[in-house]
């Protein structure tokens, strides 16, 4: 498979156009993974334009790539969206990068009243920028044309307001239907995912209040940080992309 990279803006070129990877992304391309002149590569904008191509010049700080055909993918309809309380360590870290790989479309941090790690002031915004970073090496990785959204962090009020036009999914383990039996219903889908100690109970209850659903995901218990990836795996079967 054709190594694939990513333009810092949406581009408009096509079939016959030169199209230049410049700072980090021509250093990675050029360094990193040792990219030849001559060598075919894919190229994406992650806004669902995919370019492909030759690489005509490489050098660590530009990478030119001449275009051979052009393609567009339209974006996932329904949408999969992760919210992913924060947790202690790289747990949630982990989770992002795997969801990512596996499909998500958007991912919501969100600061859970049992979660460790706490966002405030200037740690928020850079809590966002790595998560952001990881999302875009992850979508790299494994070949996307949408790079999913990072989100500013979601209260668990913004959560269930959700609920009145997304189908919001809470992961509990004493819920008594099960993931893999809900049938989609066209809305996009939001799948809860807790930290550490679980939702609490007064979370669950307000999220439920506003329309949330509880599910369970199988009979034993997962980390914060495979849950939501092994979810999404789930949700990727019954909404027909796997």
């Amino acid at each position: 498979m054709a190594l694939h990279f990513l333009l810092e803006s949406s581009s408009d070129a096509t079939v016959g156009d030169l199209v230049s990877l410049t700072g980090a992304e021509a250093k990675h391309a050029a360094v990193v993974r040792r990219l030849r002149v001559g060598e075919a590569v894919t190229v994406g904008d992650g806004a669902g334009v995919w370019l492909t191509g030759a690489a005509e010049e490489v050098s660590p700080s530009r990478v030119d790539v001449r275009i051979s055909a052009r393609a567009e993918e339209p974006a996932p309809n329904p949408r999969m969206i992760l919210v992913q309380a924060l947790a202690k360590g790289d747990r949630d870290e982990l989770a992002v990068q795997a969801a990512c790989e596996l499909g998500v479309d958007e991912i919501v941090p969100w600061q859970a009243s049992r979660s460790v790690s706490r966002w405030e002031g200037p740690k928020a915004v850079k809590g966002r920028e790595r998560w952001a970073t990881i999302v875009r090496e992850a979508a790299k990785q494994a070949h996307r044309a949408w790079v999913p959204e990072v989100s500013p962090p979601a209260s668990t009020a913004g959560l269930a307001a959700r609920a009145s036009s997304q189908r919001v999914l809470l992961l509990d383990p004493s819920a008594t239907t099960r993931l893999s039996e809900l049938e989609p219903d066209g809305r996009d889908i939001v799948l809860v995912v807790g930290p550490e100690g679980g939702i609490s109970d007064d979370e669950l209850a307000k999220l439920s209040d506003a329309g949330a659903e509880r599910v369970l995901l199988g009979d034993t218990v997962l980390r914060t940080s495979t849950a939501g990836p092994a979810a999404i795996a789930v949700l990727s079967v019954a909404l027909g992309r796997w």
